[in-house]
């Protein structure tokens, strides 16, 4: 099922089947309480250990809702979503980027579950293993089952996975932490975090080219002052692990804004990391990999309403609407895969990394229709490289060309891959039709 999701890009049963008996068939697939969430991860699992070894990985997590409030008479056994009276589900993937090269290895975990109860009065006091917030510590945990071929791994997320029993228990000799930091901790001495960060001496100047976010700000170029130190913050009253140690040592690095624009909201970046920061370099460094995380967010963008559009899916379990999540979640990784690769400098990918001996054949074939005139208009990759085949996923998208054109995003990809897998098609039926 996955392979015809990749296929056709659509989540859609009546899409997927190309007759009655199949579309039957994925169905009974979805709804075999036999097929978990879990064995659906474990291949793709199996995967990035291959892909990943001897590489420093990022892996980054991040949680999404699925939300099916607009089908709630159509739908069974959802819970509620983030406002509490929506029906839905939520997803929490651990995506893996490759630290020097820039490229997507695939998803070493995904978690998907329904919220069917409400926070009880006690709920600060139970152990975290109780609370829905263990996920944070739970997906990476279970992403180094499938990264133990990886030399380093650094585990990102943003300030909802700023847990303190997350930076107690999840280091060890090849696994770092980098987070943005959420709560303004105690620190030794009396003091607090945020401010401890705000005194640390600037160091460096850094520019960012920030892009534009629909409703919350404009695209600009910021000047970010950097500032880094070593903090060691205390464990606080709320840590329900009494096996916690009672002060952890880390590095901070805060990245501010210097005069943003009238009524914009200045950046503000306070990082905590595992890693020694102890020059420039190293700030610069930890900055780039917590920059990184956006891809995380364009993968949840690929799964909905301008890519796969899960949430418009006709099926009406919630146990199965799980199972088809992760699925799409899959899927969406290979559209990241091509997206990542055609960015990075880096041309060591191979394409059968999303594609097979065939499927390059008939991308090697569309070079000739796909070249511009010009030189700017060229396939400038590595034949078969990841990078030329995104390149080429891209044309047929609907890109350009041009390296100005910045439209050649995960949506563009995801059309491409469409048009590809039909032209696809095409080329073998017409070798069944007429062989040579």
């Amino acid at each position: 099922m996955l392979a015809r999701v990749c296929e056709r890009q659509t989540v859609c049963l009546r899409k997927l089947g190309d007759d009655r008996a199949e579309k039957v068939k994925f169905r009974r697939f979805l709804m075999n309480e036999r097929v978990t969430v879990d064995k659906i991860v474990i291949r793709t699992r199996a995967r990035v250990r291959e892909i990943s070894a001897g590489r420093h990985v990022l892996a980054i997590q991040d949680t999404s809702e699925i939300n099916y409030e607009a089908k709630r008479g159509r739908k069974r056994d959802l819970g509620r979503v983030g406002n509490g009276s929506d029906v839905g589900l939520f997803v929490h993937p651990v995506l893996t980027v490759d630290a020097e090269t820039g490229h997507c290895l695939g998803l070493a975990d995904v978690q998907a579950w329904r919220r069917f109860k409400t926070k009880a009065a006690d709920y600060r006091k139970l152990p975290i293993e109780e609370k829905e917030s263990y996920r944070w510590v739970k997906g990476p945990r279970r992403a180094k089952w499938g990264l133990t071929k990886a030399s380093m791994i650094t585990v990102i997320d943003d300030r909802e996975g700023d847990i303190y029993e997350k930076w107690a228990r999840l280091p060890d000799r090849r696994t770092h932490l980098l987070s943005r930091a959420c709560r303004d901790r105690a620190t030794t001495g009396d003091g607090r975090l945020f401010a401890t960060m705000a005194a640390l001496p600037e160091q460096h100047r850094l520019a960012v080219d920030l892009p534009a976010r629909a409703g919350k700000r404009q695209a600009r170029q910021a000047q970010l002052a950097v500032r880094f130190g070593t903090v060691v913050v205390c464990r606080p009253a709320s840590c329900s692990d009494p096996h916690a140690p009672r002060q952890i040592e880390l590095s901070a690095v805060e990245v501010r804004e210097i005069d943003p624009p009238r009524g914009e909201e200045p950046v503000l970046w306070r990082l905590l990391t595992t890693h020694d920061v102890g020059t420039v370099e190293q700030a610069v460094t930890v900055i780039g990999w917590y920059r990184q995380r956006w891809h995380v967010e364009q993968l949840f963008r690929t799964v909905k309403r301008q890519g796969l559009d899960l949430e418009e899916s006709a099926l009406a379990e919630g146990a199965a609407l799980e199972k088809l999540a992760v699925i799409a979640l899959i899927a969406a990784c290979q559209t990241m895969q091509l997206v990542l690769a055609r960015s990075s400098l880096d041309e060591g990918e191979p394409a059968s990394h999303v594609f097979d001996d065939r499927e390059i054949q008939v991308l090697s074939a569309l070079q000739a229709r796909l070249r511009g005139r010009t030189a700017k208009q060229q396939n400038p990759h590595t034949p078969r490289s990841l990078a030329w085949a995104g390149w080429t996923i891209a044309r047929l998208g609907g890109w350009t060309g041009y390296s100005s054109d910045k439209s050649n995003g995960p949506i563009t990809m995801r059309d491409g891959l469409e048009r590809f897998r039909a032209i696809a098609q095409g080329f073998f039926l017409a070798e069944n039709v007429c062989p040579s």
